[in-house]
């Protein structure tokens, strides 16, 4: 019984007192609140601009708040819902944030990045009585971002686990882009957040966001418990190049399989031959990715991007879909099922219309895939945020066998028009 019980107590040790992941450092170290203070609600160029002695007495008096309303009991942070929200003394600029936290019932909290809300954490339960404000939709979601339907305001999915158990957050920020895991999975993807001291100014005069700010555990009137927060400092940058891997070289079709002798390589791009097509495809195989890339389609213009494609078949029935790559608003394709048009997984799920540049120029798009789970951003519009697992309905009533394909290529289905592909960069997730 003693080394069942010492065990257990290692156990729980070890889940409490994570060592970071490489290249994440610990912002608590389980005994007390070395490195943090306290702040509410309040911009921080404010208090970023004080002079020092009226800063001390600000930071003075936070420090009485915090040791009032927060505790540490075996190694995790408690607040009961009240006083100043815990903040770290250090400000950030681009990070990685790796969290977890449990809650109870009516719980109503948050984690604000730079300073500003805020990621948010709900009770998300009818009986929680916040439906009327998104609770419905699940936490994570970067709620001060504005009305439902804005971008990064409602979370993908729902991905909370019930009362009692702890969640885990990792949270990316790069700029003023944030993406969210919430319990491994994506509740929002590259959003960004709005600046809140300046919100009611509308684009593009709005105050982009704070360069630097603290990282910010909100207390809103019920329990939570925080442990295991670690961050990673990124490179400052607008974007997460150095992330990604290029799949073309702009020469050849090295790393490439499939009728290659149907497509040409041209002004650095690949480029489908007019009359001829088929699917070619990346050696690599992937799970769960993003893709950005360029295109550009000539009047009419018929192409395909081949997700999870096992390399054989029909891309838009073998693979887990094809994201349909067309000229949508030529007037041969005036009478397409919705499901046909730019952007939208074939005869699945329709993408919204619009944001394709003139033919001949080029367009930007990147597409992310988890899961069953595709986002389509066409030059920095979402058009596309489907669970293609939740599909009621398939065009013709056509079965789509590769929707349970949970690896496969990444390519392009040529239908005999000169589209042209460059800049074709994957990052793995």
């Amino acid at each position: 019984m003693k080394k069942i019980s010492l065990l257990l107590f290692i156990v729980n040790t070890v889940v409490i007192a994570t060592t970071p992941p490489e290249g994440f450092t610990s912002l608590f170290n389980g005994k007390d609140f070395d490195g943090w203070w306290g702040l509410k609600t309040e911009n921080p160029e404010n208090w970023l601009s004080m002079p020092a002695g009226l800063f001390k007495k600000k930071w003075d008096k936070s420090q009485v708040d915090i040791h009032k309303y927060w505790r540490v009991e075996d190694g995790i942070l408690v607040n009961d819902g009240q006083g100043l929200f815990l903040s770290t003394e250090k400000n950030y600029q681009d990070f990685e944030l790796l969290l977890e936290y449990k809650t109870v019932a009516g719980a109503d909290s948050g984690i604000y990045l730079r300073g500003v809300p805020q990621v948010q954490i709900w009770d998300t339960t009818k009986e929680g009585g916040k439906w009327k404000l998104g609770a419905d939709k699940g936490s994570g979601g970067l709620w001060n971002n504005g009305k439902s339907g804005s971008r990064g305001r409602d979370p993908l999915l729902h991905a909370d686990k019930p009362f009692g158990q702890w969640n885990k957050f990792h949270i990316i920020m790069k700029g003023d882009l944030v993406t969210v895991r919430l319990n491994e999975k994506l509740v929002v993807h590259r959003a960004p957040l709005i600046n809140y001291w300046d919100r009611k100014t509308p684009l593009p005069k709005r105050k982009p966001i704070i360069e630097k700010g603290p990282i910010q555990l909100q207390t809103h009137g019920g329990k939570i418990s925080w442990r295991n927060i670690f961050i990673k400092e990124l490179k400052p940058s607008c974007c997460d190049d150095e992330e990604f891997e290029s799949v073309f070289n702009g020469k050849n079709f090295n790393g490439w399989m499939g009728p290659t002798e149907n497509y040409q390589i041209t002004e650095d791009s690949i480029q489908c031959i007019k009359g001829k097509g088929g699917t070619i495809y990346t050696k690599d195989k992937y799970n769960d990715f993003i893709v950005d890339f360029e295109f550009k389609l000539p009047p009419g213009g018929n192409n395909g991007l081949a997700i999870r494609y096992p390399g054989k078949g029909n891309p838009a029935y073998n693979g887990l879909c094809e994201l349909q790559v067309l000229d949508s608003e030529h007037s041969r394709y005036a009478k397409l099922d919705p499901r046909q048009y730019h952007g939208s997984a074939y005869g699945i799920a329709a993408a919204r219309r619009g944001f394709l540049m003139e033919t001949g120029k080029w367009n930007q798009q990147e597409v992310t895939v988890v899961g069953s789970h595709i986002i389509v951003i066409l030059n920095g519009s979402l058009i596309l945020d489907s669970d293609l697992s939740k599909a009621e309905s398939f065009m013709a009533n056509k079965k789509h066998p590769g929707l349970k394909n949970i690896e496969g290529h990444f390519g392009f289905a040529g239908h005999n028009d000169p589209v042209a592909f460059r800049n074709i960069k994957i990052k793995r997730l």
